[in-house]
């Protein structure tokens, strides 16, 4: 089973805390929370420990349904659609469960290499994917506005286009696009609140920017 260790950890918490915590929802019977990552909401099933996201319609009338976490897609009873999350999806998630902590945010933006052992973790394979970001918005930023909002972003005042959007509830991201011209060549940052090495680990946290990119830039 993919990160049974995880698994494991996350159920010797008492859940009412940890939904306190993550700012989530915690459901009995069976046991799961309800977890909100890019704007979707996941089924964190710790019975059979399968999550599996809604992708359509009401996600409260899913959840009190049969879980369907080991499953293909398919629809419920209902008529939701519902999906077994990723790999990625699965390690933010339960990362996240784990690690979060009840903090506001500081409203102070920093770099990756700001972060406590950023210096040394975000190099070479493990880079931010900024390039993505420069190489799809680069020469027209005011897409990314216009992509993002289907994730509930919110416009920042910085460079030609930034956002400001939600990977988890307690973990934002600002992201910058400097446009293409014929002085300078696009740029791209990332940033993240000074609270993010509190509410992930930096391998968790990276997994979530690139979820995070990976669905902007297809879009």
């Amino acid at each position: 089973m993919a990160h049974e260790g995880l698994w494991e950890l996350l159920n010797k918490f008492d859940p009412t805390k940890t939904a306190q915590r993550a700012k989530c929802q915690y459901l009995s019977s069976p046991e799961r929370y309800i977890v909100t990552l890019l704007n979707a909401e996941y089924v964190v099933n710790l019975s059979d420990r399968n999550i599996f996201s809604v992708q359509s319609g009401s996600p409260q009338s899913a959840v009190l349904g049969t879980p369907y976490g080991g499953h293909r897609r398919k629809a419920s009873p209902s008529g939701l659609t519902v999906e077994p999350a990723e790999f990625l999806e699965q390690l933010c998630i339960l990362a996240y469960l784990i690690n979060a902590r009840d903090l506001p945010l500081a409203d102070k933006l920093i770099g990756a290499e700001t972060l406590p052992g950023g210096q040394f973790f975000f190099r070479g394979l493990h880079s931010l994917p900024t390039e993505k970001l420069k190489n799809v918005f680069g020469n027209c930023p005011e897409v990314l506005h216009r992509v993002s909002a289907q994730f509930d972003a919110e416009r920042c005042e910085f460079g030609d286009a930034s956002i400001r959007l939600y990977v988890l509830p307690r973990l934002p991201l600002t992201i910058v696009i400097w446009r293409h011209c014929e002085e300078f060549d696009a740029r791209a940052s990332i940033l993240f609140d000074q609270t993010a090495a509190s509410q992930l680990p930096l391998d968790a946290l990276l997994a979530a920017v690139n979820l995070t990119v990976g669905a902007l830039v297809s879009r």
